[in-house]
């Protein structure tokens, strides 16, 4: 009985071992407020989108990605610590007359994406971002914009996270912004960028909506799986 017992206890430890080792090996993401976001790959690799807002910018930065200039995307001084080869990856670099290019990074392919709206946002000085990690999680931010013609295009891309802003002045609001989610239909449709000013607004959050509709809080990290 003892030896069975015995047995039974190292299973259940192996068990939770290997759930614990299963959880440290997905990638995961913070949403730190505002549109700003930070990837933690499963290589370990740190990527920062849109630095500006919250906490969190301990982290060595191994790419850091500005979808526009606008001061609230580009606090890049905030990531004080960053790899030897850490590379920042600037919309002017990702948008060159008119191309929007694809950045092969090993542990990441960052494309940009169309993003803008008029009179806030030039869409030939703005992107978003679709970012594939290695274990095969993509994830879709929007940056600062409305409904583009891409979107549509983008629900063949298979997207597991997308991040649609929808503060209503400088960009879309809440029902532009759910009817982008329809379109790009991913897996989990997640409203960031609620209103000028705050980190996050719960109750426009919770008036977004879209496939998969995740409601993520500023400081709030998750597993991307």
């Amino acid at each position: 009985m003892k030896k069975l017992l015995a047995s039974v206890i190292c299973l259940m430890l192996l068990c939770t071992t290997m759930i614990a080792e299963g959880e440290e090996a997905m990638s995961k993401l913070l949403y730190q407020g505002h549109g700003s976001l930070r990837i933690v790959t499963t290589e370990g690799k740190v990527i920062y989108i849109d630095p500006y807002a919250g906490e969190g910018y301990d982290l060595p930065a191994d790419l850091i990605l500005i979808s526009h200039g606008h001061a609230d995307h580009t606090a890049v001084d905030l990531i004080k610590n960053r790899a030897d080869d850490c590379r920042i990856i600037q919309y002017t670099e990702a948008l060159v007359k008119g191309e929007y290019r694809t950045f092969d990074l090993g542990y990441a392919t960052v494309e940009a994406v169309q993003a803008g709206n008029n009179p806030n946002h030039d869409i030939n000085v703005c992107v978003g971002w679709l970012i594939m990690l290695s274990d095969g999680i993509t994830v879709y931010a929007t940056g600062d914009t409305s409904t583009t013609d891409q979107m549509a295009e983008l629900a063949k891309r298979n997207i597991d996270y997308a991040f649609f802003c929808c503060d209503g002045k400088y960009n879309m609001d809440i029902a532009e912004a759910s009817a982008c989610a329809a379109l790009v239909n991913a897996r989990h449709s997640i409203p960031y960028h609620m209103a000028p000013g705050k980190l996050f607004d719960v109750e426009r959050a919770e008036q977004f909506s879209g496939p998969g509709r995740m409601i993520v809080a500023a400081g709030e990290e998750i597993a991307l799986d």
